[in-house]
């Protein structure tokens, strides 16, 4: 890892937050299930959809738009008794694609201590947990929480969670079952990262545990910080039912894991109507080498990168339209980068088509605090273009 370009990249986003007055104050940040956790409700029902129109533009090639329902949740809370409470969230994708994103249990220990247990979302990043339309700038989501931290992501797994408050401090630490590797044939690769090896809870199987766990700090008025970790080794089927003394099986399947060290920092910050917002990811990756020979004839590109990159920065301002009710008008701009082979080992050939440069602009009208109405442009530049793939997209969201 660029130890000096990541300390340049923190650097240069506490100065910027720095340089503002302090202001309004920023609330911990709540997705849909937190709700439902803080509710006294015995039964709470929740949702959020994502309705998109996308439309690729040049100078020479003309493209067809793309309309999208491209997610529908529904959420339903259940509360046995003051300590005691169930989450679920439901997902359509594209119409026809049925999910269950969320499924967990959660029990109240003490007034700083939870315990959670399920399928849950892996706290990485600021998008993977809080991915409600209303609550993110743009009509599709970064793509740096697409491929570097592969949103949404979810595991199952069980671990504890709490806020300090009069510290400031958010944490949660989780053991969960890891990425999917090998089943057969090979699921990881250079052009997709670690996001073909998401098990969902569809199923999932578990040869060695993995550990998950983030920190958030909002104990500075404006101001809230996130740190993200991720350790274990990827999945593998070749370890169901062999011999623990045959050495040649066990290296076999020692050839179709990848060892996974994640790290992501994360920041809000409002002052007044001003947003600034930015996240950094490195993921250090081990035995690739030895993965990408080993799944080299299994129907899957074996170029998987020994690390991954990818960090954004956005601007955004909000205008009030109204007195009487929260209507807002949110301008928004997004710098972004990722590459999925920020390095390589052995004899991996490093593709710049895996490196993108985008720059997102756009605007959001929020009709309430939970509706919105979206438009931007996006400029993307892989390492191998001469010039910038540019993407319309307009959508609707809504949380309830």
């Amino acid at each position: 890892m660029k130890t000096k370009k990541l300390i340049t990249f923190v650097s240069a986003m506490a100065l910027s937050m720095g340089i503002f007055a302090q202001s309004d104050s920023l609330a911990l940040q709540q997705n849909s299930a937190d709700k439902m956790l803080a509710s006294e409700s015995k039964l709470t029902i929740g949702g959020y959809a994502q309705i998109d129109y996308n439309q690729g533009f040049d100078n020479v090639t003309r493209s067809n738009g793309l309309l999208d329902v491209h997610r529908m949740v529904m959420l339903f809370g259940y509360r046995f008794n003051e300590r005691t409470q169930f989450i679920t969230e439901l997902e359509f994708e594209h119409v026809s694609e049925l999910y269950v994103e969320q499924a967990f249990l959660q029990y109240k220990i003490n007034s700083y201590v939870n315990f959670k247990g399920g399928l849950m979302l892996i706290p990485m990043g600021l998008i993977n947990e809080y991915h409600e339309p209303p609550t993110y700038n743009g009509v599709e989501r970064p793509l740096v929480d697409n491929y570097i931290s592969p949103t949404t992501w979810r595991e199952i797994g069980a671990g504890f969670t709490g806020t300090i408050a009069t510290a400031g401090v958010k944490y949660q630490v989780y053991v969960v079952n890891g990425f999917n590797s090998y089943n057969g044939a090979g699921k990881l690769n250079g052009k997709n990262g670690l996001r073909g090896g998401r098990q969902k809870g569809a199923e999932s199987y578990v040869s060695s545990p993995n550990l998950s766990g983030r920190v958030d700090y909002f104990g500075i008025k404006n101001l809230q910080l996130g740190a993200s970790v991720y350790f274990g080794n990827t999945q593998s089927t070749l370890y169901n039912g062999i011999d623990k003394n045959d050495d040649v099986a066990l290296a076999k399947a020692d050839s179709s894991i990848v060892g996974i060290s994640m790290y992501g920092l994360d920041a809000r910050y409002n002052w007044g109507k001003l947003q600034v917002k930015g996240q950094y990811y490195y993921n250090f990756l081990t035995n690739t080498e030895q993965y990408n020979a080993f799944t080299k004839n299994s129907g899957v590109d074996n170029d998987l990168g020994s690390a991954l990159r990818g960090w954004y920065l956005e601007v955004a301002y909000g205008i009030n339209l109204s007195k009487k009710n929260a209507q807002e008008l949110v301008p928004f701009a997004r710098l972004e980068y990722y590459n999925t082979q920020q390095q390589v080992s052995g004899t991996t050939v490093q593709n710049d088509a895996y490196k993108n440069n985008i720059i997102t602009a756009g605007l959001g009208w929020k009709m309430t605090e939970n509706t919105v109405l979206k438009a931007d442009v996006q400029f993307i530049k892989s390492g191998v273009a001469t010039e910038y793939n540019k993407t319309f997209n307009a959508g609707i969201g809504v949380m309830f």
